[in-house]
């Protein structure tokens, strides 16, 4: 089914809100599209009552420069993420849930209120603050301590939109390190020993009044806790690589992240390698950073073949390395 209603389009979306009777048939909202995503269409509604809600919607192909695509019916994994986090989480970490429509491959949150700030965009201005990486530590401690959660088994969507576009199409494109990433997609598939967020990257995070807001859950699975770990060291160890001016304050964020990790001891060398295979893929997968150049991309792959070939015994032995 294709959704028939197009969120980034202000009458269509006015039109769905009015005949879901999610908003009053002569209520006027404010709106606007939000950028940042490529798998989902983003706008913040603002209503007459005072509430602000962000509305989501899953797309099928996503927004990079090569094909990739995703079944849209992973808005009602979100959903379920959502809900779930927000009992494990700590208070006002995660953004309560609205609605979710999965005919529409909709979903309503509530709004972070204002001020409040990207962390990625935070990063790449120079703004570290260590008490930040300190927060995402204790927050992915938190997930990775929670008990079993039902629900969260089906892996489809972390295969669709993390394991084949980062690991075995950056295989392709990198054939030196192909046996190293085929092993290491089978071992991830293999572990099933924690909540896995998937997606956890400054990006994902608003901070307001100090405090950090996570987002974006629609690859939420029980699966290698390793991943998390190496998915949000590579942003932290790109952002150095490309940052010179605050490169040791980022190095030191990455290293009080760490440091809050309880579980790091017993999946150390699994978190080397998963943060080595996203360095990669994010120079030689699907989806590529935007903020390095072809010079940087082409660096930063020729580094990690090296470090592919004789790996850092640890995280901290990495974090020195890099």
């Amino acid at each position: 089914m294709i959704s028939m209603i197009d969120i980034e389009n202000r009458e269509s979306l006015e039109r769905y809100l009015r005949a879901s009777q999610r908003i009053g048939a002569g209520e006027v909202i404010e709106w606007r599209v939000l950028a940042g995503g490529v798998s989902n269409r983003t706008v913040l509604v603002k209503r007459q009552s005072g509430e602000s809600w962000v509305l989501k919607q899953a797309l099928e192909k996503l927004r990079v420069p090569v094909d990739w695509f995703c079944a849209p019916e992973r808005i009602v994994r979100e959903a379920e993420g959502m809900r779930a986090l927000e009992r494990l989480a700590p208070k006002g970490s995660i953004t309560p849930l609205i609605f979710c429509d999965p005919a529409e491959y909709v979903l309503a949150m509530e709004a972070v209120p204002e001020p409040h700030a990207n962390w990625k965009t935070l990063l790449l201005s120079g703004a570290a603050e260590l008490d930040h990486f300190r927060q995402f530590g204790r927050l992915l401690d938190c997930l990775q301590r929670s008990p079993y959660v039902a629900g969260f088994e089906d892996r489809s969507y972390f295969e669709a939109l993390r394991l084949e576009p980062y690991y075995t199409y950056a295989a392709t494109q990198a054939p030196e390190a192909a046996a190293f990433l085929t092993g290491l997609v089978e071992r991830t598939r293999a572990t099933r020993t924690s909540l896995v967020h998937g997606d956890y990257s400054p990006k994902n995070v608003l901070i307001h009044e100090g405090r950090l807001v996570l987002l974006d859950h629609e690859v939420i699975h029980w699966g290698d806790p390793a991943f998390d770990v190496g998915f949000a060291m590579a942003h932290f160890l790109s952002k150095a690589r490309h940052l010179p001016e605050t490169r040791l304050r980022l190095l030191q964020g990455a290293k009080a992240f760490a440091g809050e990790l309880s579980r790091l001891r017993k999946i150390d060398a699994e978190a080397v390698d998963h943060t080595l295979a996203c360095l990669l893929a994010r120079v030689a997968g699907r989806s590529q950073l935007e903020y390095l150049d072809a010079d940087e991309k082409w660096s930063q792959r020729e580094r990690l073949l090296e470090f592919i070939a004789k790996r850092p015994r640890s995280m901290a032995e990495l974090i020195d390395a890099w």
